[in-house]
């Protein structure tokens, strides 16, 4: 997943996804984008999901100081909302996301 040709609204909430593409199985990054796709679905327009992966941008993605990748942070207007290293579990991501989001309105 990239980003769309049009921009974000600044209040937008947004999911990067910290991917690590060394030493990963081409077929395993392949099911990860598409878990991706289906997350984003799931989400609709709440949050937008971005893949960032560490090959193509490591500077994004160490500035995340993310110890364990794939790593997962929630974003809003430039603040940190959650986070999540590692691999969520199954379902629960949509609603602690969504719920997290309620927590803090945009500004």
């Amino acid at each position: 997943m990239s980003a769309p040709t049009s921009a974000l609204a600044a209040d937008a909430a947004v999911l990067l996804v910290l991917l690590p593409t060394v030493g990963t199985a081409l077929q395993v990054r392949a099911a990860t984008l598409a878990a991706l796709q289906v997350l984003q679905q799931r989400l609709g327009s709440a949050i937008r999901v971005l893949s960032v992966d560490d090959t193509s941008h490591p500077v994004v993605v160490h500035s995340f100081r993310a110890t364990t990748l794939p790593a997962f942070v929630l974003m809003r207007q430039g603040v940190e909302l959650w986070r999540q290293q590692g691999l969520p579990e199954g379902e629960f991501i949509v609603p602690q996301l969504l719920a997290r989001l309620a927590e803090v309105p945009a500004n």
